[in-house]
């Protein structure tokens, strides 16, 4: 968990004319909490519980959009600071990939095969101030 440190912090990105703000703990009890918020038109239209957990068989990303069931997405490669989560089985996103960038932004990236084609979206977070 703790080469998983560097996604820790305050995040927060636009898109169109929606704000999105995501925030993580640091590693502690093999966790890392997090949830994510989009804002558009001075409201909350969407939302995410998160969270980063050891387990025997291995480190999970657990995503709950809109507080809905858990979805499971198992790391599956950890380099420098690029983690790639995946679950084949699920329909989208089947991964989900966060990457620390030299200018301190942090790029989330989920994709998956729809309909036959790779889909991904890309979100670019800036430390909030």
């Amino acid at each position: 968990m703790k080469d998983l440190a560097w996604m820790a912090g305050d995040w927060q990105t636009e898109r169109g004319k929606a704000m999105i703000d995501e925030h993580w703990s640091h590693p502690a009890g093999g966790t890392m909490m997090g949830m994510s918020r989009t804002v558009a038109g001075g409201r909350t239209v969407e939302f995410e519980f998160l969270r980063i957990e050891e387990r025997a068989d291995g480190i999970f990303y657990v995503a709950q959009p809109n507080g809905g069931p858990p979805t499971d997405f198992k790391l599956v490669t950890l380099e420098k600071q690029r983690a790639t989560f995946e679950n084949l089985q699920h329909d989208f996103p089947q991964r989900i990939i966060y990457e620390k960038r030299a200018d301190g932004s942090l790029l989330a990236r989920i994709e998956g095969d729809v309909g036959g084609k790779l889909n991904a979206v890309e979100f670019l977070y800036k430390p909030m101030k």
